[in-house]
């Protein structure tokens, strides 16, 4: 077979570092410590330091809290865990940039806007500088204007205060702590460096709201001009600090004091630039607020300017005119799909070379969240659960490495990361971002509805109705015209994904609409095998494609039928997808497939995992089990995923569909609890098996909706969301059913050994529910 490489270009060197971060945040709401190092399970893995290790990283910001060492007495500190840390970082040749307090408040015996603060924190620092004094780089207080904010002039973190004059005392004790603590520090280390962390962001407003605006994009700077001794009494800020309630002299203290960083940091995420608009009726009213004068929505501005975001390089250029002090970014994460991931990070990457090129002192880019984060959706102001994926996905036995660690091991190296999803945009920079009108114009752009662009089916669909681009390509055997339908239509896209389909199949068109969704240039190919393609045709088609990844969803369903035609279901479900992944192994090209729970018997009484040993009951069965292993054995890089019952929010002819429109419509229908197993929603499948094929995950993986259940407690759950009478479901034994030819397992639940990276299958049938009335309203 002839070899396909992806194009691959000569990586660029850069003198910009890649440093890393572990999400530390150790919180106060209420009387209650929200400690992320907890929530990542960090706090009881050290070996995490090794895979970080691995990928080249040198310098790490990690966490030396105040809050965990010394959380009841500031005289007895508990030093074991810091000490094994960073014990483990010094043998593996990691510098850490200590960072002493993370959105915290302090222990229990102080807080923010506390007398005693300043005093307290100090001391802390002098600890820890006298116990590590090979610490050269520290972080003493981790964002203390947003910290202030959030604690101070908003209400969410404690003392939940919403008070100028709380905001003013709780900035500048941090600043204070800050500058105190470095002059502490360097009395035992003299070379310690000062690197000051900030969310640098920026604020846009209608002409009306430009007042508020401007007072914004001023206090952005507050704590970097309080640390240089810049907030003068000619700078609004120092009358704005003075119209709260803060003294003079308190400001003049900063004056006479400066503790200029040695690198400022900026952390930068896309909901860092802000929106004001007072017509607020065309803004959810989580967004509303105001001052004073006028009410306003604020938001996030990606969502509504069609400029766009001023982005990370223009800001960190405008921090570089106003300070000229070297910078980095110091916190680099989107919690979204992983090419988006990649994409982020990349764009912050490239600001930050295409800065230095211009002569900004740029030194590094932060991969920040190495392990993820949890509950920011809600400002971790309650324990949901929620998990971020970071670098490494910890929805496993053990961290996992994604995509990203590839990046990093590039970067880390001074080089250019290449990869064909990173000549897309991302989505904060694609139409799919408007969600709000402009400046209160009466048309909303189409767009999602979070942070990231959702899974939600019902947007997917809006958007696939006016976006959809798909290119089918028939391939049946030799005589196929090939040549004439690429020509027209495929080669103007390079390296796009390969969706190999059935006619018409459910599984491909959700791939097309996730990549539409996602920005994922693909292909579909339409398969019509009856007599088996031949492997030439393949190549040609592969040749001009030019593919970076391949993925098959051509099954033959059948199930029944397939003890009658079992040559057809083995070509389809096993001859083809081996021819494939022979081609694919030649080709150096990824492979996802699919496989299903009922290659399994359902005589065990516990979960089948990745590991299990197949013993099909059927046909059917037995020709994904013969595919696993032709596969496998063609091409050992393959990525199987075997699932559940598959149900969706697109297809009206889905047996689970079907029922609940039975039901709807007043009719009675006839269900069992005879047959145990796991679901599997498309849009969530979909979503997750994209995950992994860029992550390059290879072998067998089970994704299902974590959960079991069966037909009809299955149907009566959602009958019950819908609000459907459910005394029309019937529950019959097995037998009196429609009748089946072979017989399914009576327990064939999946489990997995190597993660859970779906939702639960109770959010997964919220979603369908919400799916399912939105349909039932566009009919009536």
């Amino acid at each position: 077979m002839d070899i396909i490489d992806l194009p691959k270009d000569q990586p660029k060197r850069t003198d910009v570092a890649l440093w890393g971060g572990i999400e530390c945040t150790f919180n106060r709401v209420q009387n209650r410590y929200f400690n992320q190092l907890v929530f990542s399970g960090h706090a009881s893995r050290i070996e995490d330091l090794d895979q970080i290790a691995s990928l080249g990283i040198r310098t790490l910001r990690y966490p030396v809290l105040w809050e965990q060492v010394a959380p009841q007495n500031i005289h007895t500190p508990d030093w074991a865990w810091t000490d094994e840390r960073l014990n483990r970082l010094q043998q593996l040749g990691i510098d850490p940039i200590a960072g002493l307090l993370h959105h915290g408040s302090g222990p229990a015996y102080t807080h923010l806007a506390h007398p005693n603060f300043v005093t307290l924190f100090t001391k802390y620092a002098r600890m820890v500088s006298e116990r590590y004094p090979w610490i050269s780089h520290y972080t003493p207080v981790n964002e203390p204007l947003t910290t202030a904010r959030f604690s101070g002039l908003y209400g969410f973190w404690y003392p939940h205060k919403k008070e100028g004059l709380v905001f003013a005392k709780a900035l500048l004790n941090q600043c204070k702590a800050t500058i105190l603590a470095m002059q502490a520090i360097r009395e035992v280390n003299p070379q310690a460096k000062l690197v000051q962390t900030e969310d640098l962001g920026k604020t846009y407003s209608t002409p009306l709201l430009a007042y508020q605006a401007d007072l914004e994009n001023e206090r952005r700077w507050l704590s970097f001009d309080l640390l240089c001794g810049k907030l003068t009494p000619d700078k609004p800020m120092w009358h704005f600090l003075i119209s709260v309630g803060i003294r003079a002299e308190e400001l003049e203290w900063f004056v006479d004091h400066p503790c200029p960083p040695d690198i400022m940091g900026i952390n930068h995420y896309v909901t860092s630039e802000r929106f004001l608009d007072e017509k607020i009726m065309y803004y959810p009213s989580w967004t509303h607020g105001g001052n004073e004068y006028h009410t306003y929505a604020d938001i996030e501005a990606v969502r509504v300017l069609s400029e766009g975001l001023a982005g990370p390089g223009r800001l960190m250029e405008e921090a570089w005119q106003r300070y000229h002090l070297p910078l980095a970014i110091t916190e680099a994460h989107l919690s979204c799909t992983r090419e988006e991931q990649m994409r982020w990070l990349n764009d912050m990457w490239q600001s930050a070379v295409h800065l230095r090129e211009k002569g900004v002192d740029v030194r590094a880019v932060t991969a920040w969240a190495l392990l993820g984060c949890y509950d920011w959706h809600n400002l971790v102001t309650a324990p949901e659960g929620r998990y971020e994926s970071g670098v490494f996905d910890l929805r496993a036995p053990q961290p996992r490495p994604t995509a990203l660690a590839d990046m990093i091991r590039t970067y880390t190296k001074g080089n250019s990361y290449m990869h064909p999803l990173l000549e897309v945009a991302g989505w904060w920079q694609r139409p799919i971002r408007f969600l709000y009108p402009e400046s209160g114009e009466d048309t909303h752009p189409a767009g999602s509805r979070e942070a990231c662009p959702s899974h939600s089916a019902a947007e997917m669909e809006n958007l696939f109705e006016t976006q959809m681009t798909t290119t089918h390509v028939v391939i049946s055997g030799k005589n196929s015209p090939l040549t004439m339908i690429m020509d027209k239509h495929l080669s103007q896209q390079t390296a796009p994904l390969l969706i190999a389909d059935g006619t018409s199949d459910p599984l491909g068109n959700a791939f097309a609409k996730a990549c539409e969704l996602r920005g994922i240039p693909y292909r579909l190919l339409s398969l019509e095998v009856t007599d088996g393609t031949d492997i030439d045709t393949l190549l040609s088609l592969l040749k001009t494609i030019k593919p970076w990844a391949i993925v098959n969803t051509a099954s033959y369903e059948q199930i029944d039928q397939a003890e009658f035609d079992p040559d057809a279901c083995f070509e389809l479900n096993t001859q083809w997808p081996a021819r494939l992944a022979a081609v694919c192994e030649a080709c150096h090209l990824p492979l996802l497939t699919f496989s299903s729970h009922l290659v399994f018997d359902g005589r065990s009484n516990r979960p089948y995992t990745e590991s299990s040993e197949a013993s099909p009951l059927s046909v059917y069965g037995s020709s994904k089990a013969e595919a696993e292993k032709k596969i496998l054995q063609a091409n050992a890089q393959s990525l199987i995923i075997r699932i559940g019952e598959l149900f969706d929010p697109w297809e009206d002819s889905g047996a689970f569909t079907m029922a609940l429109q039975t039901i709807a419509e007043g009719k009675t229908f006839v269900s069992s609890h005879h047959q145990v197993f796991s679901v599997s929603y498309i849009p969530d499948l979909v979503h997750a098996s994209l995950d992994l094929l860029i992550d390059g995950s290879t072998g067998i993986w089970h994704l299902t909706n974590e959960g079991a259940t069966t037909q009809a407690a299955w149907l009566i759950q959602a009958a019950e969301m819908l609000g459907l009478n459910t005394d029309l479901i019937k529950i019959s034994p097995a037998h009196n059913l429609i009748n089946h030819v072979v017989s399914r397992p009576k327990y064939s639940i999946l489990s997995s050994e190597r993660g859970y990276i779906m939702p639960s299958f109770e959010h997964a049938l919220t979603r369908y529910k919400d799916e399912f009335m939105a349909r039932i309203r566009q009919e009536k």
